[in-house]
């Protein structure tokens, strides 16, 4: 895939417009993905965000080498930083560290359980010292009870959370195929921030807060988290089913192919019965009244539709489908999903830098008419270090502020 010769002469002009949070420094001692993911949407706002990462950079940039030589992970996470190598154990970084906090509207931080505190950079020790810094920490489990000290990654979170008991087949359970407790943890602690930024224009003083990425996912588990507390019975894993919704999913068509459908509503069953089916007579079987019921029966119902369907190519199907109404899906690999129309006639894509090259990302889902958000480069490590130094050196002895 190639950027056009007009959006790649779009991306090298840049966004001219003022960004929303221009004039917002973030300091992030961050690492893996959560928390990098919530900093990299205040940079891609606008916002000046100092990563400070610790001799040997962050450990992402070490998981794999799939984006040019970069880690995917990295990239994804990073744009539009400043990387900046601290050892905060050492006195000297300490205090430049202190001096950057001193002017800076928001710090993130999502170390290991306890460290912030034994830094000094917990919460209530820097804004002690700065009344207006907006403090987020992004933990695992939380900054207390049983599981505060426990180590927490992605996968471990998705199986603490009940989320793989939910997903993958009858056989055998699977993980999400994304980070998705690192996404939601990271996605609150950027509303969280935004929210705060807010509030702080209103009041004058700043605040702190936690986000745990098992309460994210657990937000996010809502229908499965109400079904299981108050349903007769607990949801199974269904593949590419749906658990409570029928019919809703894959079926399989006569050349081989699979066709996606998801059947939302009563008048949706009566089109999918009468304008795709050809059999009315379906919408009032006492199988399939309602939902419920629908679900209940859904081998039987798979197999009739699959019957129809064996005289059709998923193309076909696809297009009755679409002709009646129904929603439906291609399963598209991610290469193919990079590639898919809508994202191309819709002009999503744009360049940005990284150490290795330009590469190709999405643009942000927010879409504002007349402003679009900065992409900036992924920094290399330590690209910073030097600059933000000289920018934040201690003044020479003797000399201070004050008449």
């Amino acid at each position: 895939m190639q950027p056009s010769q007009q959006q790649s002469q779009r991306q090298s002009e840049g966004p001219a417009e003022r960004q929303p949070l221009e004039g917002v420094t973030v300091v992030s001692v961050e690492q893996a993905v959560a928390a990098p993911f919530a900093t990299r949407q205040l940079a891609d706002l606008g916002a000046r965000v100092i990563k400070v990462e610790r001799p040997g950079g962050d450990f992402a940039r070490e998981y794999d080498r799939a984006a040019k030589g970069e880690s995917a992970y990295f990239v994804w996470c990073n744009r539009g930083k400043e990387s900046v190598v601290l050892d905060l154990k050492q006195e000297a970084d300490r205090a430049l560290l202190d001096r950057i906090l001193a002017g800076t509207d928001v710090f993130v931080q999502n170390l290991a359980p306890g460290a912030a505190e034994r830094l000094g950079l917990g919460a209530r020790a820097l804004r002690a010292r700065h009344p207006r810094l907006i403090w987020c920490g992004v933990s695992g489990y939380g900054d207390d009870g049983p599981y505060a000290a426990k180590k927490a990654f992605d996968l471990l979170v998705q199986c603490e959370s009940g989320l793989v008991s939910l997903t993958g087949t009858p056989e055998s359970p699977a993980r999400a195929g994304i980070s998705i407790a690192d996404i939601a943890a990271g996605m609150y602690a950027y509303t969280g921030v935004l929210t705060a930024l807010y509030e702080r224009e209103r009041t004058g003083e700043g605040s702190a807060f936690d986000v745990a990425m098992l309460d994210a996912l657990g937000e996010w588990l809502g229908q499965p988290l109400f079904h299981g507390l108050y349903g007769s019975a607990p949801l199974t894993r269904s593949g590419a089913r749906h658990p409570s919704i029928s019919p809703y999913g894959h079926y399989r068509a006569g050349d081989g192919g699979e066709v996606f459908i998801s059947v939302q509503s009563d008048r949706d069953w009566v089109a999918l019965c009468e304008k795709v089916l050809e059999r009315p007579e379906l919408v009032r079987d006492p199988r399939f009244a309602d939902n419920p019921l629908r679900h209940a029966h859904d081998d039987e119902l798979t197999a009739i539709i699959e019957e129809h369907f064996a005289a059709l190519a998923a193309d076909e199907a696809l297009e009755r489908l679409d002709g009646a109404g129904i929603a439906t899906a291609r399963l598209r690999s991610v290469a193919e999903f990079a590639a898919h129309p809508q994202l191309e006639a819709r002009d999503r894509w744009r360049e940005f830098g990284t150490p290795s090259g330009p590469l190709l990302g999405l643009l942000p889902p927010v879409t504002v008419r007349g402003r679009e958000a900065l992409m900036g480069a992924v920094p290399a490590l330590g690209e910073h270090t030097d600059a933000v130094r000289a920018e934040f050196s201690a003044p020479p002895e003797g000399t201070g502020g004050g008449p």
